[in-house]
């Protein structure tokens, strides 16, 4: 989704036909924006430059359920602001410029749960700025600058957690919260400079969670006028605290009787003291021991030693941590508990022994990560039947000798990442079974062989991420038929040839398989069947290799996949995407690469896309990319990552330029329409010519000829009488006839002049010309028509201009004189023509034998005749 007004672009994402959710945190936004659809339930709008609310910015927004305001300038919000949300739950605000909460701010949000104002700089709280805010159940204040406590619980009385910490409060008094029960079940004060801490009244009856980390001073003033007012408090945070002994005996003695998670991190005491005190109530001669407590936090106190008797007391211990010490190897004090997890991460353990971990078959979760263990022994995890979770990274492993080969049946999560680790024997971590993560990333593996993973039937979860992986060997990953994630990122699988080493079938068996990471792995290229044995893939990442191109048929079978990663490859063109069939594809990230132009029906091909980023290409700004650009400004359904950054690379005089900013509406003709127009205006041209002279050519040629005799007219009409009777036109192979018959008949009897080729035309004038001049300076021409004329081109022409004179004269200036008889369908046009137009003076040589007189008469009385009367034959 995108403003109208600015090129800024929305996530917009919806479940059914309207927009649910809008998420907009690109930095652009200064004021709150008016265009969000009314529909909108869901708006994060976090990270932006708003300064201010106004009673106008969610006017139109009713069915907001959860909005993210936080990380902006906020400082000022208006009284009425959120009238209209009415159904809001969520709000944060987080991390803004807020001084104080004034009177009405959140007028309206009656069924607001949740409010988060954290990170501000409010140093006051206004009597009736929660007055509307009912239904409150959690509210977060950190890191302001409150010196009390006012005006937060009066108009609150569900609220559930209160998170002050970081604050100026240097005095706590009951009364300043509420002089009535609250249902408060976390209270968080930590990071505060406490000098009073009066609580004289039974507020908290509910009261479970109590954070005061750094908050508890020497000389704090500790007052509670009765033990039974802090009863329900099972989890206490005092780490960090400068109090002496017996101040924080004083604390501890408050709430005892319930407490079970104690954290004490950061306190510089002797171990066996401190337990000794968090344990003990000093009343009568009864032994009170911390037989509730179930978890202990010993983090970061400098232990150097634990003495064997150190946990006996605690009988309901599930969770131990004593991480952040400087111990040198497991305590014996833990093999006395019956602990569900264990942390002795970040100690200085060199070394774990066969019975370090002894007869602690009820363990779940050992951390041991961060302690210099170099070297595991095959017995060290022997007692661990139940363990879940085992995390080993960053200790310096080398050698596994074996560990899992035997032991900890229902380990679901190994973590071994950060070691040293160079090679894995066949059947490494067969007794593993029920594994379900292996991560073995930055180590220095080298090469995966066929059986390395051999017994990880349930493996869903492969991290090899970091390693100097420069071979995998067929059959490498045979054994993982659960493997649904796999992770070779920043490897060193480098081939010269696809033939080299680099199997086709290394994804073989990995028929679960939906995400796997291959970049920054120097691959130049990958076999087009790769992914045939992957065909539940939805997600791919490929970024960072040395691609330039991609076989077509590279993602065919992977139909489902729904993110794709392909960056910085060198990509010459996306056009191995139109035949992928990619429908499902939802993310395509194609940035850095050297690609320069986005065809239209690359984008179609991606039918379910909905984020695109080509961050960082270089576009050419002219037509080629005209239909792109509008498509990112216009589309609805995909956000362009960063659009309006693109910049144009081509033509040199647009370089540096906005890609968004070319404007491209000459390039917006429709090709295929004008080619659509022209064709059918051929086609439609080409019937007509095709009628016209099957049906019409005698019309037009009349009308042509008509054309023609009026223009020669007009130009000759000045002219003087005729200087012949009559122009004689024949071919060459009936002059025998004309000059035996026609001629000693018409001239020498008769004594009509006549005019002949041969005798009378000029010499060195055009044959054209002459026939022109011959044919308008004679009263009549007689055609004398033949097979042999009929095929003469000059005859043709005589005949054409005596038609020119006939259409234009309108006189019978033209007479036919057939030697032999001819079918009509033989005769030219302008015989065709003369007998449909002028059908009164043509004579028949051929049927004159019985009466050659009669038609020696019949051609004097045409060459008489001045008007068209009567048909002569």
């Amino acid at each position: 989704w995108k403003l109208t007004t600015s090129p800024i672009f929305f996530l917009c994402w919806n479940e059914n036909e309207n927009c649910d959710a809008v998420k907009g945190n690109l930095f652009f936004l200064k004021v709150f924006p008016k265009e969000i659809p009314e529909t909108v339930t869901f708006i994060d709008l976090s990270g932006n430059n708003i300064s201010k609310l106004n009673k106008k910015a969610l006017e139109n927004l009713p069915n907001l359920l959860h909005l993210n305001l936080g990380h902006n300038f906020i400082s000022k919000i208006e009284s009425g602001t959120f009238v209209v949300q009415i159904s809001l739950k969520v709000m944060f605000l987080d991390n803004n410029m807020l001084c104080k909460l004034q009177d009405g701010m959140f007028d309206g949000l009656v069924n607001l749960i949740e409010l988060h104002l954290t990170s501000n700089q409010i140093q006051t709280v206004a009597p009736a700025s929660f007055m509307s805010l009912s239904k409150l159940g959690f509210l977060d204040l950190g890191h302001n600058k409150l010196r009390d406590l006012k005006n937060i619980l009066h108009h609150t009385p569900h609220l559930q957690s209160l998170y002050i910490p970081a604050n100026n409060i240097s005095i706590f008094h009951s009364w300043e919260l509420s002089n009535k029960s609250t249902e408060l079940v976390t209270l968080d004060l930590s990071q505060n400079e406490l000098m009073f801490f009066r609580l004289t009244a039974g507020i908290f009856p509910k009261l479970k969670k109590l954070h005061l980390e750094d908050s508890i001073k020497n000389g704090i003033v500790w007052e509670v006028s009765n033990t039974s007012y802090l009863r329900s408090v099972h989890k206490l945070d005092i780490s960090g605290v400068r109090s002496s002994l017996h101040g924080l005996q004083e604390v501890l003695e408050t709430c005892n009787s319930s407490l079970q998670y104690l954290k004490l991190n950061h306190i510089n005491n002797n171990l066996q003291v401190l337990i000794n005190i968090s344990c003990k109530i000093p009343t009568l001669d009864m032994l009170h021991l911390c037989t509730n407590l179930k978890e202990l936090d010993l983090g970061m106190n400098e232990i150097t030693a634990i003495s064997n008797n150190s946990f006996k007391s605690l009988r309901k211990l599930k969770t131990l941590i004593i991480k952040s010490n400087f111990l040198t190897s497991v305590p014996y004090a833990v093999r006395k508990t019956q602990i569900l997890k264990l942390d002795l991460s970040y100690n200085n353990i060199n070394a774990l022994g066969c019975d370090d971990f002894a007869d602690m078959k009820q363990l779940r979760h050992l951390s041991l990560y961060n302690n210099p263990l170099m070297a595991l022994k095959d017995c060290v995890f022997k007692d661990l039947v139940h363990l879940n979770v085992l995390m080993l990274q960053n200790s310096g492993i080398d050698k596994l000798n074996g560990a899992f080969k035997k032991n900890t049946p229902n380990l679901e999560n190994l973590i071994l990442s950060n070691n040293h680790l160079t090679v894995l024997d066949h059947g490494e971590f067969k007794a593993l079974n029920s594994l379900k993560n292996l991560a073995l990333e930055v180590n220095k593996l080298k090469q995966l062989n066929d059986g390395t993973f051999f017994g990880l039937s349930s493996l869903r979860q492969l991290t090899l991420r970091s390693n100097e992986i420069t071979e995998i060997t067929n059959g490498a990953f045979s054994h993982l038929e659960a493997l649904k994630t796999l992770n070779l990122e920043s490897n060193h699988i480098k081939y010269a040839s696809l033939e080299d080493k680099f199997p086709q079938n290394f994804l073989q068996g990995l028929t679960n398989l939906s995400i796997i990471y291959i970049q920054r792995n120097q691959l130049k290229t990958l076999h087009p069947h790769t992914f045939n044995y992957t065909p539940n893939l939805n997600r791919l990442h490929l970024s960072e290799n040395a691609f330039a191109d991609i076989p077509n048929n590279l993602f065919s079978p992977i139909q489902k996949l729904k993110r794709l990663h392909i960056s910085q490859t060198n990509l010459r063109s996306l056009d191995f995407l139109l035949h992928a069939n990619l429908t499902e594809l939802e993310l395509l990230q194609v940035g850095k690469n050297t690609f320069s132009v986005i065809t239209e029906p690359v984008m179609l091909s991606l039918s379910a896309l909905e984020y695109l980023d080509l961050q960082g290409n270089s576009f050419s700004c002219n037509c080629d990319n005209a239909w792109f650009l509008q498509w990112v400004i216009n589309n609805k359904q995909t956000q362009v990552f960063d659009a309006n950054n693109f910049e144009c690379n081509f033509p040199p005089n647009l370089k540096g330029r906005k890609l968004l900013e070319i404007d491209v509406r000459s390039c917006t003709v429709d090709m295929g329409f004008i080619c659509y127009i022209s064709t059918t205006c051929a086609v439609i041209m080409t019937i007509a010519v095709c009628f016209t002279h099957k049906f019409l050519q005698w019309h037009l040629v009349y009308a042509y000829y008509l054309m023609l005799a009026f223009l020669y007219n007009s130009k000759n009409k000045d002219k003087g009488a005729h200087q012949y009777d009559a122009f004689v036109s024949y071919n060459t192979n009936d002059e025998g006839w004309v000059l035996g018959e026609l001629l000693p008949k018409l001239e020498d009897e008769q004594g009509w002049r006549l005019c002949l080729h041969h005798r009378d035309f000029q010499p060195g004038k055009p044959i054209m010309e002459n026939i022109t001049d011959a044919i308008y300076g004679s009263r009549k021409t007689i055609c004398v028509v033949s097979r042999d004329y009929l095929e003469s081109e000059w005859c043709s022409r005589e005949i054409q201009v005596a038609s020119f004179r006939l259409f234009d004269e309108q006189k019978d200036v033209l007479i036919l004189v057939f030697l032999e008889d001819i079918p009509m369908q033989q005769l030219s046009p302008y015989y065709r023509m003369r007998r449909l137009l002028k059908r009164q003076t043509y004579l028949s040589w051929s049927r004159a034998d019985a009466h050659p007189d009669l038609f020696w008469e019949k051609l004097r009385q045409a060459l008489e005749t001045r008007d068209p009367t009567t048909h002569i034959c």
